[in-house]
């Protein structure tokens, strides 16, 4: 008698927080699908409640949620899903985080300081994630925080085609300090375009504040695009346009992927000899603080394309020919 092999129909559930419903809705637009409904609701003390509207017992489920402010709320409301999918029987759950909270905290730098980094990686998988997805994270290393596969998208095909359109002759990629470097060198070999660098220091005690002392390489008569992971507060990308227009440069651009933007950057990015900051949207942005340098870009099609790899068991660094990895 013949065996029968039993293939099990496995379905994708696709669900969000309500920290950037924006990205979210065009993540499924992306994979021709809708979001569920979590339900999500606040008690009056503040404690946050999820319920699932409809059964999803065997399936694969994504749960959308970027770690912007108010970072903890939103880091608690991805659990607290997380956690109501594990105990709904779910057969994957899968923290899709655009942008990864707590991230700069990746190592202790002084004495009596936490890791925080590493203690969010564990928080998601004791909630019951059995996969991480997130994009440009600050450091690769916190890949290694995780003792479950971890993702690392990179937002550089969205940067690369922008940059590719606007055929700037004469550009040179720059680095706002040497901790970027290789993703620079990366951007210019994509781009055939020279690299160049910004050496950088913190004051001792001020963590918001720079100072750019000196370019390394070719600026002089070019249009300088400045490559960085994250806009905070902006001190370093303002530091580094600053030297590099002493420098000689005739332009200077921003690019980075995550616009956190906390004040003062707008201001200090409206002063700067900045005149274009181009981001991508892992971070809501709404249009009261897009200035008119901002130009953002969708970063809906790179998530839903390795939403789309996980849930297949496809390989997700062939979307990026492997210029993914860290």
């Amino acid at each position: 008698m013949p065996l029968t092999e039993l293939v099990p129909h496995r379905r994708l559930e696709l669900f969000a927080g309500r920290s950037h419903p924006e990205l979210a809705v065009a993540i499924a637009r992306e994979l021709n699908t809708e979001l569920g409904e979590a339900n999500l609701r606040d008690f009056s003390v503040g404690e946050i409640h999820c319920r699932f509207d409809e059964s999803i017992r065997g399936s694969d489920v994504f749960i959308i949620q970027t770690h912007c402010p108010p970072v903890n709320d939103s880091i608690m409301e991805q659990l607290i899903m997380i956690d109501a999918a594990k105990r709904a029987s779910a057969r994957r759950i899968i923290a899709v985080c655009p942008y990864y909270g707590y991230s700069r905290q990746d190592r202790k730098s002084t004495g009596r300081e936490p890791i925080t980094a590493k203690l969010i990686a564990d928080l998601l998988s004791r909630a019951g994630a059995t996969r991480v997805i997130s994009v440009d994270l600050h450091s690769g290393q916190i890949q290694g925080f995780f003792d479950c596969p971890v993702d690392h998208l990179t937002g550089a095909p969205v940067l690369l085609d922008y940059l590719r359109d606007q055929k700037v002759p004469d550009m040179v990629v720059v680095s706002p300090d040497a901790g970027r470097v290789k993703v620079a060198e990366r951007f210019s070999q994509q781009l055939g375009a020279d690299l160049a660098f910004v050496h950088k220091r913190r004051p001792p005690g001020a963590a918001d504040s720079v100072e750019a002392l000196e370019v390394i390489g070719d600026v002089e008569g070019r249009v300088a695009v400045v490559i960085d992971d994250m806009i905070d507060t902006a001190g370093t990308i303002c530091a580094a346009a600053e030297r590099l227009i002493e420098a000689g440069a005739v332009d200077v651009w921003a690019m980075a992927t995550h616009p956190l933007l906390s004040d003062p950057a707008l201001e200090r990015l409206e002063a700067a000899p900045i005149s274009r900051v181009i981001v991508t949207d892992t971070m809501p942005l709404p249009p009261e603080r897009r200035i008119p340098k901002i130009k953002v870009l969708s970063i809906a099609g790179i998530i839903a394309d390795a939403i789309d790899a996980v849930f297949e068991d496809t390989s997700v660094s062939e979307i990026f020919g492997g210029q993914n990895l860290s």
